[in-house]
């Protein structure tokens, strides 16, 4: 079983699309661990998103993801990763395909209302960010 790291993005979260992002994602047989609200601070989006510190938007995308609230979920299933990347679909809504979340519900290639780790070992990396080991549930 393999587990993805999910955030609800503040874009989504200012427009009520929690629910309804998580939701698509139960459909599709992924299974919701962990689940919780939270303000990201500086340090934690610039961990986060460490590997793009060198990039020129990284400042601007530390700015937004503090901006608001977000919603931080760890869903599992077989083969997790690439699921949740299908349903969310590409990272520039434009260019997304129809039917996904960020082609539904995405604005720009910033605030496309999700993030989801990308492979095995950024999830495992992501996952232990915002959640402790004894967060995890498996019900």
């Amino acid at each position: 079983m393999e587990r993805s790291l999910v955030l609800i993005k503040p874009d989504a979260m200012e427009r009520g699309l929690g629910g309804i992002i998580i939701g698509r994602l139960q459909q599709q047989g992924l299974k919701l661990l962990a689940m919780k609200m939270l303000h990201m601070d500086k340090g934690l989006a610039e961990r986060h998103y460490a590997i793009h510190k060198d990039k020129p938007f990284f400042n601007s995308l530390v700015e937004y993801i503090t901006s608001t609230p977000i919603i931080a979920c760890v869903f599992e299933a077989e083969g997790a990763i690439d699921l949740i990347r299908q349903v969310m679909g590409a990272t520039d809504p434009a260019r997304a395909e129809t039917g996904t979340v960020r082609a539904d519900f995405g604005l720009d290639i910033q605030r496309n209302a999700t993030h989801a780790s990308d492979s095995v070992e950024n999830a495992h990396k992501e996952i232990e960010l915002f959640f402790t080991a004894d967060e995890i549930f498996d019900c």
